[in-house]
């Protein structure tokens, strides 16, 4: 198992939210689940496009382990398990919808090619 070569140091609470919805994948997997609000992870991987099952697996791991995203598995034949957001998870929402705000009035690119779920944080530049 990978084990990092230096301990995290964390040193001010934005690094903290940056580690916990940073990046690429983890913060569309929360805006996707605030969207759809539960989903099994066939329906997630649909709905995130080209993230290969190994990072979504990874980034799911990161996210429950963070409380952002509850893992719920049902005892039956065949196995259910979907993910939701917890109320931690719903509370970045806002969040990341600011920063996608702020992003649209500085990052000029086609949106013809936007995911669905990024028209609700109403990012287009005026």
């Amino acid at each position: 198992m990978y084990k990092a070569k230096l301990e995290k140091d964390i040193r001010c609470p934005l690094e903290y939210g940056l580690e916990v919805f940073g990046g690429k994948w983890k913060s569309r997997i929360i805006c996707v689940l605030a969207a759809k609000e539960v989903l099994r992870y066939s329906e997630l991987r649909k709905e995130m496009g080209n993230i290969t099952d190994a990072v979504l697996a990874a980034a799911l791991k990161e996210l429950i382990s963070a409380q952002v995203v509850d893992r719920k598995s049902y005892d039956e034949i065949p196995p259910r398990v979907e993910y939701s957001l917890t109320d931690k998870g719903r509370s970045v929402v806002p969040i990341l919808q600011s920063i996608c705000q702020w992003a649209g009035l500085y990052h000029k690119e086609d949106y013809s090619n936007t995911m669905v779920h990024c028209q609700k944080c109403d990012y287009r530049p005026g």
